[in-house]
């Protein structure tokens, strides 16, 4: 994970680009990145600021020959330094004198680690350097710096003070990445697991010995480790469906010459992004920590390697926007956004897919439990919003909740497609292994872990009275 994060910080950094940069700038910079020969890096947080970048202090100030002068210091820049590769191109957000206050005076500028001539080649060392290394609870392998700006030479991406514009390009890529890398943690950590629960020999089985020529019996057939394997991987391969299923939209959304499809999956993209991030990455780091229960003590010592896939997946919960601020973003945001059309799309969408298969054998039970979870949805966003005009609050206090609902209610979609899918392929004469499990894995996720919805619409339906009306002394 450590090591993938270089290349899929560089991709972000290049989408940035090829969106915002001049032609100049993709010239310069973007085949060399796409080689591998150079990383990037986006440089937002300052010591005193993190989420709320309009506190930023980093400053650029105009130079007669079009560049700026950068000076400031940013932190938490994974890949800020290194000797893998010849050049750094840092995106950095800053502000220029005399901008506005707040946000609305951040623009963002590329600065290479080392300045690039006419013809291409590398030439002087800008005047950016390497402050510390911080030392961290995993991702070992990427070096997560402090970076100082001297005075160095960096050029303007898109417009003055418009720089989040440019950087959110970046940032929901990263979002999407983050997603992506909890669940190929839990994944991992899954398969291992697996491995051990089959291979590990500690009891017996409950009646009789499922392996009598043996001393013990492997953990395996034990139904709690079965219930802890099947959940992990029942979420796995639902949030992967949901991966794919919003990678093919959002390519819709960039390649499409049809408006009105154009629009739609952007409204899913803005919807969704948050609860790829948030939701993944919460489950995915409870995945990889349920994962390393099943070794035991052993899953504590380093010679396993679970205790690793814990560490590194904690991360996805914290960068790229902290997961409070996703579910913020979701409901005070995303949700509203176009009188909730996204929303409203996206649960007609499922609504037309229940009615298609309430009638299909074998299909019943995961109709029923899609039916109850959008029934669930449905009810939260009209209490959300019944709060949002009484007092937002109440609303806010519920975000998580709604976040992880969403997310749920997403995944439980997916594998009901999948079933059918599965159904069909299987009359049609298929009777792999591989079809079997992915009914029994999408049934133990429809029965078991779907039905949460309920207990997250009664959280939400609760409102924020606990939660604002506690004073700030009483923590």
């Amino acid at each position: 994970m450590a090591l993938e994060m270089f290349a899929g910080l560089t991709r972000g950094a290049v989408a940035a680009l090829l969106v915002h940069g001049t032609e100049e700038q993709k010239r310069t910079y973007i085949p060399n990145m796409l080689s591998g020969q150079w990383t990037g890096t986006m440089n937002l947080t300052e010591p005193h600021c993190g989420t709320d970048l309009g506190l930023m202090r980093s400053k650029a100030v105009r130079q007669a020959d079009g560049s700026y002068s950068i000076t400031g210091t940013k932190i938490f820049i994974s890949g800020g330094e290194h000797d893998m590769t010849e050049n750094i191109v840092h995106l950095v957000l800053a502000r220029v004198e005399g901008a506005p206050a707040g946000i609305k005076g951040v623009s963002l500028f590329v600065v290479p680690k080392r300045l690039v001539n006419a013809d291409g080649s590398l030439g002087a060392k800008n005047a950016v350097s390497c402050g510390s290394l911080e030392h961290k609870m995993g991702i070992h392998g990427n070096p997560t710096c402090v970076l100082n700006y001297e005075g160095a030479t960096g050029w303007l991406v898109g417009r003055e003070n418009k720089g989040m514009e440019a950087m959110f390009v970046m940032m929901n890529e990263a979002r999407l990445g983050v997603g992506m890398q909890a669940t190929a943690q839990a994944e991992i950590a899954y398969q291992n697991a697996a491995n051990y629960a089959k291979e590990r020999l500690q009891g017996r089985a409950i009646g009789a010995a499922a392996y009598p020529d043996k001393p013990a019996d492997p953990i395996i057939v034990h139904p709690d480790v079965r219930r802890t394997l099947q959940g992990i991987r029942a979420f796995n391969e639902g949030a992967r469906a949901l991966v794919m299923f919003t990678a093919l939209r959002n390519d819709v959304a960039h390649r499409s010459d049809d408006a009105a499809l154009k629009e739609a999956n952007d409204d899913y993209m803005g919807l969704i992004t948050p609860v790829i991030k948030g939701v993944l990455s919460d489950r995915g780091f409870a995945n990889a920590v349920s994962a390393q229960q099943m070794f035991g003590g052993h899953g504590y010592i380093v010679e396993t390697g679970a205790e690793q896939f814990v560490r590194d997946a904690r991360i996805t919960m914290l960068y790229e926007g902290a997961n409070g601020i996703q579910a913020l973003d979701l409901v005070g945001r995303k949700l509203q956004r176009n009188n909730g059309r996204a929303i409203q799309a996206l649960l007609a969408e499922i609504d037309r897919f229940i009615e298609d298969n309430s009638g299909r054998d074998g299909i019943a039970t995961a109709v029923v439990a899609l039916r109850d979870a959008v029934s669930d949805l449905k009810k939260a966003t009209g209490t959300l919003m019944t709060f949002a005009m009484k007092n937002p609050n109440d609303a806010i206090a519920g975000s998580t909740d709604y976040m992880h609902l969403l997310g749920l209610l997403a995944i439980g979609y997916m594998w009901a497609m999948m079933l059918v899918t599965a159904q069909e392929k299987i009359a049609a004469g298929d009777t792999s292994d591989y079809l079997a499990a992915k009914l029994s894995t999408g049934t133990f996720f429809l029965e078991r872990i779907l039905p949460e919805t309920a207990l997250l619409l009664r959280r939400i339906s609760a409102g924020g009275k606990s939660i604002i009306d506690v004073p700030a002394e009483a923590f």
